[in-house]
């Protein structure tokens, strides 16, 4: 059986992947099946930068391979290119990127000097998967030094329409950089729509049709892989002492009230403030709801060293200052709104006792949170998920109600819905997801992807 070889920015963890989710569920599944490398930054800068030693780390057949960048390199790499560029447009916010020559510069030479490191590494047979937008060009700079290994990428956020990703500088170079992974894969058949479409129309690829796209003497395969999560897991994470602890204080706080729950980093992607002005609006449209249901929002900081983060998270303060403000009671408080993390035990209790699921992006690959927040539902009592139709899981969850985020009109009235749903049917909408999710886990997530990569003729 070939080796597998996992390329991502951040690497691990090989055990305990329970604190971490899905993502390294299913690939540490993957490695281990197959036995492997998973390589990438080791979230260290240095002087010696990408010219460091290499951090080795092994757990039976599975490898950790990392290395450092220096300031520079993350300035523009990371900090540059990927979040202030790549991020942005790739969520629709041409209004946010930044398109810095300097940046590119330094992302094409921070993957170029990846892949050299990596090079040596590789066996003849090994299957390479690469993951994400900080290597987009990694393939090409594998194939310059005559790598012929099946390769294959996936993207885990959004991929944008052609006429957004036009806007890129040299967008044509990375697309056709792309091009030389054997497999492209996307969350949802938007995505690799998206994909395909600027493939054929800006890059010069030919669509042959049954997800395949030729460029030059390639073929490419380009598809949609939903990626999913452990339910079964999961849900029986919701039952741990942990979890329990959590369910119990916020029943007592709670009082009998009812909760609505969302659990997302601080990132404009995710449309915060929009969700907040849309609660606001329940109150006002529904005032029934009026000391009987409140908002909690966990919101953990993240790149916390960018302006656009830091001006949503004061925005964000001052919305449920006002809201607080203005209907609060001595004993209810509407919104609550926590910039720190939990543990996965504590919020599957979080969720377990929440009534809704309150799950609206503005642009999302996937969102695991909408999938987490179903398993964690009670089969006799579920809560209901309010889903962005932006957000990749919609097309997965047609189950849950579904919104605009950027009508507060909307996505008050979807609110009120969810508030008003009789028990039989939650309880049905929540079936078929929830047995949707046990089919499409993780695991047989990876497994697609890697069948796929293994069928390839080369």
């Amino acid at each position: 059986m070939a080796r597998l070889v996992v390329v991502s920015n951040r690497v691990g963890p090989l055990k305990d992947t329970g604190r971490a989710g899905g993502l390294a569920v299913a690939l540490v599944d993957a490695l281990t099946e197959t036995g492997g490398i998973w390589f990438g930054w080791s979230g260290d800068v240095s002087p010696e930068g990408t010219f460091s030693t290499l951090k080795k780390t092994r757990s039976k057949s599975v490898q950790m391979v990392q290395l450092d960048i220096t300031q520079a390199d993350y300035d523009g790499f990371y900090a540059g290119y990927a979040n202030r560029t790549l991020w942005p447009v790739l969520h629709y916010r041409l209004d946010l990127a930044d398109f810095n020559r300097r940046f590119e510069q330094t992302y094409r030479y921070v993957n170029e000097r990846f892949a050299a490191r990596l090079g040596p590494m590789l066996q003849s047979d090994d299957v390479i998967w690469v993951h994400d937008y900080h290597f987009l060009t990694f393939a090409a700079d594998l194939r310059g030094m005559n790598v012929t290994n099946p390769l294959a990428f996936f993207l885990h956020i959004p991929f944008p329409a052609p006429e957004i990703l036009a806007a890129l500088p040299n967008a044509k170079l990375i697309i056709r950089a792309m091009l030389a992974y054997d497999l492209v894969g996307f969350q949802t058949e938007r995505d690799a729509d998206n994909f395909r479409r600027f493939a054929v129309e800006e890059a010069g690829a030919t669509d042959l049709g049954d997800h395949q796209v030729r460029f030059g003497d390639r073929v490419i395969r380009v598809r949609a892989y939903p990626i999913g999560i452990d339910a079964d897991a999961f849900s029986k994470l919701a039952m741990s002492p942990d979890a329990q602890k959590h369910i119990k204080r916020l029943e007592k706080l709670m009082a009998g009230r009812q909760q609505i729950i969302g659990v997302d980093r601080i990132d404009y992607s995710k449309g915060l403030p929009e969700r907040f002005l849309a609660y606001e609006r329940l109150l006002k449209d529904y005032p029934e709801n009026r000391g009987r249901l409140s908002l909690m929002q966990i919101a953990p900081p993240s790149r916390a060293e960018l302006d656009a983060y830091i001006e949503i998270r004061r925005e964000l303060e001052e919305l449920s200052g006002r809201v607080n403000g203005r209907y609060a009671e001595l004993d209810w408080t509407p919104i609550r709104f926590l910039t720190r993390s939990f543990p996965r035990r504590a919020l599957a209790g979080i969720y377990r006792a929440s009534r809704i699921g309150l799950v609206t992006p503005l642009r999302d690959g996937m969102n695991l949170v909408a999938k987490e927040y179903v398993a964690a539902q009670r089969a006799e009592d579920p809560g209901m998920l309010v889903l962005s139709r932006f957000a990749g899981a919609a097309e997965q969850m047609k189950e849950a109600v579904i919104v605009n985020p950027h009508s507060a009109e909307e996505v008050a009235a979807g609110l009120q819905t969810a508030i008003t749903m009789p028990l039989d049917e939650r309880r049905d909408r929540w079936q078929l997801m929830f047995d949707r999710l046990c089919q499409n886990d993780a695991v047989s997530w990876s497994r697609s992807v890697m069948e796929d990569v293994k069928a390839i003729q080369r």
